[in-house]
């Protein structure tokens, strides 16, 4: 049928989904997204943050590519942090609790309001593939639906199965059905697949809470947000509250533990390392009398409370007896229990760095199918999916991400390279270039880009040049611009820093770890007119100019060796080598190598298993 006939289709209106349908259907492409639930779209399933450690910097990297994840954040924020503030600029990490419901109904506003875009309330069944390329979905009405790339962001649903102790049932989500045959349709043309497991806490009655034994954590109210269109918060500002458990109740979770699905061999798959369920940490960290957990509030105008730290799926008695010997909550009323989920995922070293499967031509996947875990990595996938389907409906180049461009290109890197043996979660500490991967400057990397596309708008591309110039003339002032000691000398005392002994560049004061723009400013007048220039957002100017010359011996240095490795990154391998013949290079590279089939040598040269000397023998037989 016409009315069924599209470019894209977006399979799953999660964080991955949205993100995807947008962008492409902001590129021009007629895209569908399909979704089982029209009043859940971007429902946040487990807590209603979005940031944290390097996953702020995703949600900077989506807003810079003219995706929607971090408008809508702010817009629905109920608190706002800069975590890892007390350390260098490379690890600054913005996280906002939400307001769940408001976030749904922002994310629906926006795709209600993007053109190209249309929605069909269904359920996917089947993928339909034609001469070994996807054509469509045929859903369990029957409806068949044709486009030209199909984009996968199906989340926890495909053969979801909850556990609640002894007790299973099959779920996506809670309350919501299980996709149970659309896994087969994709896996019959020789697609793996697998099992994974996530989990999610009790949530409790506010009511039911004793506030007086907990510690409040209140917010920031500063000028940082997550999207460089930036707006004044709406919402009323919350604050969060920390307790702790203790040897009481990890004694009574302990003594469950026979019924606890993740220790009774009901559960075979694998759950996140760095997100583990309170039965985990006790298994894990035997010697631990307590472990911290955070009470966050779920909306500005409800009840519920999300318990940060108590993920489980033991049996909902030992859950409630457990959480009632912490004094906050012995009272404690709740919602739910806390669940684990199962669901199916795709190897992910099946598919290109578009996100396109090197099976099945014109069929892209993104979220947890490739699994990830996170709202914030699903959405920087989804946004690259789409993208590309856009572009691959035009026949036009796909974009790839490289790793010193942006934490989604190390995202996906690690997975079409690495793969996974647990669920994906970002951290600094996976990007080797996070100087060059700041939170501020997002836009810097990506903006003029995304504006190329087709995914930034104008407005956004104004604003970004005009902070570029700010921030330009900043420095230059800065570099130009002498110091006599005289004018300056006592300041410096007070801050207790060495006095100069002959004039300098303000510059050179800058990079003083005792000194600021800010401070030097009340000194120096001129400098403090230079810094008030800016119309807009004078303080991220400042904030962006100040880092650039604090750290720009780091920056530089780390840029030229982002250069230097893209000499192995520019050398095309696909296709050039027969591996299992490549005596030369070890048993388990050439097993690697065959499996993952690199574009790139430098890709090659990130496959676990593939030494130095591979690289090198490959080098030598290409005449390099």
């Amino acid at each position: 049928m016409k009315d069924f006939s599209y470019d894209v289709i977006v399979i799953g209106g999660g964080h991955a989904g949205c993100e995807a349908a947008t962008a492409a259907a902001n590129m021009g492409a007629r895209t569908c997204l399909v979704t089982m639930d029209m009043n859940k779209i971007a429902q946040m399933s487990c807590n209603p943050a979005v940031g944290g450690i390097a996953k702020g910097q995703i949600v900077r990297e989506i807003d810079a590519l003219g995706g929607y994840m971090g408008k809508v954040t702010d817009a629905t924020a109920i608190q706002f942090r800069m975590l890892n503030k007390g350390k260098g600029p490379a690890v600054w990490s913005p996280r906002a609790q939400c307001d769940r419901e408001k976030y749904i109904v922002e994310w629906r506003r926006v795709l209600d309001r993007t053109p190209n875009l249309y929605i069909w309330q269904d359920q996917a069944d089947e993928l339909l593939v034609k001469d070994g390329e996807a054509i469509g979905v045929k859903t369990i009405w029957g409806v068949e639906l044709y486009a030209k790339a199909i984009i996968v962001t199906a989340g926890t649903f495909l053969n979801g199965l909850m556990h609640v102790g002894r007790k299973q049932y099959p779920g996506g989500r809670c309350a919501e059905p299980a996709v149970p045959h659309f896994t087969e349709s994709i896996t019959r043309w020789g697609v793996r697949s697998a099992r994974m497991k996530t989990g999610t806490p009790l949530r409790i009655d506010k009511r039911s809470i004793h506030f007086e034994d907990t510690e409040q954590q209140p917010g920031e109210n500063d000028f940082h947000k997550f999207s460089y269109l930036w707006s004044q918060p709406t919402l009323k500002q919350l604050p969060c509250w920390t307790c702790n458990t203790n040897s009481a109740t990890h004694d009574i979770l302990r003594a469950d533990i026979a019924n606890s699905p993740l220790y009774n061999g009901q559960i075979q798959s694998t759950g996140p390392r760095y997100c583990p369920s309170i039965e985990t940490k006790l298994v894990t960290f035997p010697d631990r009398d307590s472990h911290p957990l955070f009470i966050e509030p779920e909306g500005e105008d409800t009840n519920e409370m999300y318990l940060n730290g108590f993920s489980s799926s033991m049996p909902l008695e030992t859950q409630l007896k457990a959480l009632h010997q912490i004094p906050a909550l012995r009272d404690a009323k709740i919602y739910r229990p806390g669940y684990a989920i199962e669901y199916d995922y795709f190897d992910p070293t099946q598919l290109k760095h578009s996100l396109e499967s090197k099976i099945i031509k014109g069929l892209f996947m993104a979220g947890q199918v490739n699994g990830t875990t996170g709202y914030e990595e699903a959405g920087g996938q989804g946004l690259v999916a789409g993208i590309n389907a856009a572009l691959y409906c035009t026949g036009g180049n796909p974009l790839v991400m490289r790793r010193d461009e942006s934490y989604i290109g190390v995202l996906i890197d690690d997975l079409t390279t690495k793969g996974v043996d647990e669920p994906y979660r970002m951290f600094t500490s996976r990007a080797e270039y996070r100087i060059l991967l700041r939170q501020d400057d997002a836009d810097a990397r990506l903006t003029e880009k995304a504006y190329e596309l087709g995914t930034a708008t104008r407005e956004r591309l104004d604003w970004w040049l005009s902070k570029k110039e700010a921030i330009n003339h900043m420095i230059k002032y800065c570099n130009e611009t002498s110091v006599k000691p005289k004018e300056i000398n006592g300041a410096l005392e007070t801050f207790g820093t060495a006095p100069l002994r002959m004039g300098c560049k303000i510059s050179d004061l800058i990079v003083r770890p005792q000194l600021s723009m800010k401070l030097l400013s009340e000194f120096l007048p001129s400098l403090k007119e230079v810094m008030e220039l800016p119309e807009n957002r004078c303080e991220e100017i400042v904030e962006g100019a100040e880092i650039r010359i604090k750290y720009k011996g780091y920056i530089e240095r780390e840029r030229l060796f982002a250069d230097k490795m893209h000499r192995l990154e520019n050398i095309k391998i696909k296709g050039k080598f027969r591996y299992n013949e490549l005596k030369e290079i070890s048993t388990e590279g050439r097993q690697k190598l065959e499996r993952i089939d690199p574009e790139t040598l430098g890709q090659a040269s990130r496959i676990p298993g593939v030494s130095p000397s591979d690289i090198n023998v490959m080098l030598v037989m290409m005449g390099r």
